[in-house]
């Protein structure tokens, strides 16, 4: 059965205009079966908006997901730690106390609280960029948890499979060199690595020091000539590629190319260019690594609306085996504003349903607390069994709760959702399907996800 393949398929189902992708056998709309668009119509429901850009915000070293989304203050003291929950403009929705922007805007805001990794382990963050846990080629030592070979970060799969936009990067990390939590294509190719500019000792992106610009000697002119020069020397190796190396760098010199002859890319680095007001509404904090940080979140924001399809970076360090809850106390309000601002600005601008937000970490914390040999202070240990991660636009369903943990936030309610099944929920709002496949360095057939599942909840 021949279906409908192509972008922008017109209006189906009383006025349901969707994007479509041309496949045999089912006509997929934001990731949906024809059947599904009939259910949806019988039910007089609207089809999920397709985004085309993600924000993702890894928190490093495992965030405490119950001293921030899943407090529980009827448990023991040793369990419930310092913090009060607050409430939101959603009834049910609590947070903590430290993060009062984000309880004005929790309509905006969707936490899934019953999300469970596979490993109490710091390589865990795996999970967070790829869905699956799995060891390094050649590592000495195996990963608690880990199965199979290594999977192609989603970032990497949205820059194979999704829409691109001329002259901008598809999948810019802002994550600096982060070699404990990689953004590999691994068999996707060399091409579909992330852009990632150098970052300076506070953790500003050093875009002065990456030439996006042509040289005043070389024109546009004489820039095409090089590159009709490049191409036919290429060609003469073509037939001595065998690993695919050669197609990974046609796609990093395209790309190069449409950098360094347009303006988009420095210009949306460049965050002087909003106004300072805005600037200090992410964050102002006088500390430079704080103050980089935040102009980090709004330099993401402007990646996206310039048309970047997928921009990753990493927020604080959350590994609090001590000093758990003083590095809450400075660390959760300063999130707090950075990611209250980010989400407020997207929908300010119009962005909310094309641009969805994904912030979590490797894992959550013990919660039972307790004090690391040595150490004064109380902390909390890694825990895999249970942990949070927080969406916002998308056109997900927002203004809710996802799920639960037990009484003392030890371990979910029923059925857990998995790493692989918050990704599903991003590569369906984004059109990708998770059945499709891609061989590995063996020819072998890969499917993008085992766990194909989205968060029902959230569609």
């Amino acid at each position: 059965m021949l279906t409908i393949m192509g972008n922008r398929a017109g209006r189906f189902c009383d006025g349901l205009t969707r994007r479509a992708f041309l496949r045999v056998g089912a006509l997929g709309v934001g990731g949906l079966t024809f059947a599904d668009l009939l259910r949806l119509r019988a039910q007089g429901q609207a089809a999920p908006a397709q985004a085309r850009s993600v924000i993702l915000i890894n928190l490093p070293g495992g965030p405490p997901h119950i001293d921030m989304y899943d407090l529980k203050p009827d448990a023991p003291a040793e369990y419930r730690g310092e913090f009060k929950p607050i409430r939101t403009n959603v009834p049910g929705f609590d947070l903590c106390e430290l993060m009062p922007r984000q309880a004005r805007i929790a309509d905006k805001l969707a936490v899934v609280r019953n999300l469970q990794m596979s490993t109490n382990a710091h390589n865990g963050g795996k999970e967070v960029f790829s869905g699956f846990l799995y060891d390094d080629p050649g590592a000495k030592g195996k990963l608690p948890g880990a199965k199979g070979e290594p999977r192609p970060a989603f970032g990497c799969v949205i820059s194979r499979f999704g829409a691109t936009r001329k002259g901008m990067p598809p999948h810019v990390s802002l994550r600096g060199d982060r070699n404990l939590y990689p953004e590999v294509p691994w068999y996707l190719g060399k091409g579909h690595e992330p852009f990632s500019p150098p970052l300076d000792s506070a953790n500003f992106p050093v875009i002065n020091k990456m030439s996006l610009t042509l040289s005043k000697d070389i024109s546009t002119e004489r820039l095409g000539d090089r590159k009709a020069l490049l191409h036919s020397f290429d060609a003469i190796r073509r037939d001595l590629d065998t690993g695919g190396q050669l197609a990974g760098k046609d796609r990093f010199t395209a790309q190069a190319l449409d950098m360094i002859t347009t303006s988009r890319v420095r210009d949306a680095f460049d965050f002087t260019r909003e106004p300072k007001r805005l600037q200090d509404r992410y964050g102002n904090d006088p500390y430079a690594p704080n103050r980089a940080l935040a102009m980090n979140f709004l330099i993401a924001r402007r990646l996206v609306e310039a048309g970047v399809s997928v921009v990753s970076l990493d927020a604080f360090a959350w590994d609090t085996h001590s000093d758990n809850f003083p590095i809450c106390r400075r660390q959760l309000p300063l999130l707090d504003q950075m990611l209250s601002a980010l989400v407020s600005d997207l929908y300010d601008r119009g962005l909310d349903r094309e641009v969805v937000v994904v912030m979590w970490g490797e894992f959550g914390r013990s919660p039972k607390v307790y004090f690391e040999p040595g150490k004064k202070t109380a902390g909390r240990d890694h825990h895999g069994p249970a942990n949070f991660v927080l969406f916002a636009g998308g056109g997900l369903s927002m203004g809710q709760v996802v799920g639960a943990t037990d009484a003392k936030g030890g371990r979910p309610k029923g059925t857990p959702y998995r790493p692989q099944n918050v990704l599903a929920t991003i590569y369906r709002i984004l059109g990708i399907d998770p059945l499709t496949t891609v061989p590995d360095h063996t020819g072998r057939p890969m499917y993008l996800l085992d766990e194909r599942e989205p968060i029902a909840e959230l569609l």
